[in-house]
Order: structure tokens, then sequence, then C-alpha cells
């Protein structure tokens, strides 16, 4: 064994050979005693639940799995889907023009974002409902004249799930665009200036070089709002678009039981959305290498380490004595 200089003991003490260093870790009583009243806690709430006799575990089970609650399960689920495509894609669009020099691409993209970010969700969703009352025909032609390439009946052209999927997708359009934004502009110029410099276009720069990298920054946000979106979808419930929540208020509005057929919904919001962590979690560690969070583990994974380390400890010492 080498002797250890520890620099800081009085005369720089040199330590013997034969003297060996126990290492005690610190005792956090507090955090155990905070981790125990936790537990009760929740135990005493799970209990209270399920012994409560007003929740009618009976009608939960009769349909948690019927087939109305199936349908509306695959409309939350496509919405959910088509409204995040639309607005991401056109979130995109929206963040490079509000990067462009060209004031009136700025000032389009900056009134879009000011309208459906500075106005409630539920208000949209109930506007394009009910946008039949405004215009009786959609019209597609020439301004200002009577040439008209294209005529439709508003409320043929807007059902309810046309109509929730516009007030999502382009709600979502608004707030994906600062993300994208953000996500753009912490990429350094650096990297555009040397694109350029190898005879790359803009657009091939945006594609190949910048977007690639803004992508650490845009996954994290991004996630959060896929799964908000999920829970956004029962808004539409306002205008019947058949969704889960729709679903949901169809069948209580018979039987009268609310509170058990809002933990049905209730339970099927909470295991779609721990579903979609799972790839959040996986797509921010897959972009998130190389930085200094990019290792973080997920709270379980966290709590089961701590348990580990607090057992290898243990048996450590047991060992030792």
């Amino acid at each position: 064994m080498t002797s250890t200089a520890l620099t800081g003991l009085p005369h720089d003490r040199e330590l013997p050979e034969d003297e060996d260093l126990t290492v005690v870790p610190v005792r956090h009583y507090g955090r155990w005693a905070a981790a125990l009243v936790s537990i009760i806690a929740l135990a005493g709430l799970i209990g209270s639940l399920a012994t409560n006799a007003n929740l009618h575990w009976d009608i939960i089970g009769d349909y948690l799995f019927a087939g109305l609650i199936f349908d509306g399960l695959a409309t939350t689920l496509w919405l959910t889907v088509a409204a995040m495509a639309l607005g991401l894609g056109l979130g995109t669009v929206i963040a490079v023009m509000r990067l462009s020099s060209n004031p009136v691409l700025y000032g389009l993209s900056s009134l879009f974002v000011w309208a459906f970010r500075g106005t409630p969700l539920l208000v949209q969703i109930i506007f394009w409902g009910y946008a039949g009352a405004l215009y009786k025909s959609v019209l597609i032609g020439i301004p200002f004249t009577d040439i008209t390439f294209v005529q439709a009946d508003t409320n043929t052209l807007l059902t309810p799930a046309v109509a929730a999927l516009l007030a999502l997708g382009l709600n979502e359009a608004a707030y994906a665009s600062e993300i994208v934004r953000a996500g753009i502009q912490s990429v350094d110029t650096g990297q555009a200036e040397a694109a350029h410099s190898l005879g790359m276009r803009p657009g091939m720069t945006m594609r190949r070089i910048v977007l690639p990298q803004a992508m650490r920054v845009i996954i994290p946000p991004m996630g959060n709002e896929t799964i908000n979106m999920l829970k956004m979808t029962a808004l539409v419930s306002v205008i019947a678009a058949h969704d889960l929540m729709s679903n949901i208020q169809d069948v209580y509005a018979q039987n009268y039981q609310v509170i058990p057929m809002l933990v049905v919904a209730s339970l099927w919001y909470l295991a779609l959305v721990s579903l979609l962590s799972i790839p959040q979690a996986w797509l921010e560690r897959r972009y998130g290498r190389g930085t200094a969070h990019g290792g973080h583990s997920s709270p379980l994974r966290r709590m089961l380490t701590g348990f580990a380390r607090q057992t290898t400890t243990t048996t450590e010492k047991e060992k030792g004595r």
C-alpha cells in the first residue's frame, strides 16, 4: 500500500502504512422519515379509494373495455397524431418565416402566432365547430370577382372531426413554431456559415445542418406538447367530435354515474400518457447524448439504483464487522 499525504492535516502528517480509513456514509434520517410518511399517506389514499362504495367499481369494470370506449379512443388517437403532424409541419414553416429577413413573411407569421396563441383553445374549437354560422359556403376563386373554382357547404365540409382537427392543429402550430424557432436559434451561426462556404443552399443548410442539431432542443418540449395534445383532445367534446371524453359524457348523461365514468376516462388517459412517455424519454436520451443532462435516467431507475446502493453499503458494512 502506498502512503498518501493528506493536505489540510496538521503539519501535513502522513498516514502510517498500517493505518486504514473507514468510510462512513452520511445518514439522511430526514429523507427516510419523509419517504415513510409519503408511503403511509399514499397507502391511506389508495385504501380509501378502494373501499369507497360511491366509486362503483363494478360500473368502472363494465365500461373500462366497452366498445363505445374503444371507439372514442380511436378518435382521440388519430386526432392527436393528425393534429401534431399538422402543427409540427406548419409550425416549422412559420418558424422559418419568423426568422426570415423578409418583413412580409415575418409579419404574417407573427400575426398567426399572436392570434392562435393569444386566444383560448376552447374558443377556437367552438369557433371552428360553428363556422357555418359565419360563412354559409366555402368559396375558392379570384378575390373581388364572381369567378369561383370550388364551392361547398360549410357544415358539410367542416364536420365535427374536421373542425376539431383544424382547431387543435392550428393552435399547436403556433406553439410548435416557437419551439422550433428556439431550437434553430440554439445552433451556432458558424454552422450555417460553414455550410454556405461549401456551396450549400439555404434550404439544404436548414434541412441537413441546422435542424438535425436543433433537435436536441426541440425534442423535449415537443414531447410534452404531444402528451398535452392527447389530453387537450378532451376539449373537442363540446362540439361532439365522438372522442373518448365525448363518449364518456354520452354514457353518464344516461346512467348519471358521473364519477365512475370519469375514472374510466382518467385511467385510459393515464395509460396513453404513460405509453407516450416511453418514446419521449428514449428520444431525449438519443438526441441528448454528449450533453451534461443527456445521461439522466428516469425517476424509477434512480429510485431502484438508490435502493441497490443502500443495500450494497449495508452488506459491505456487515462484512467489515
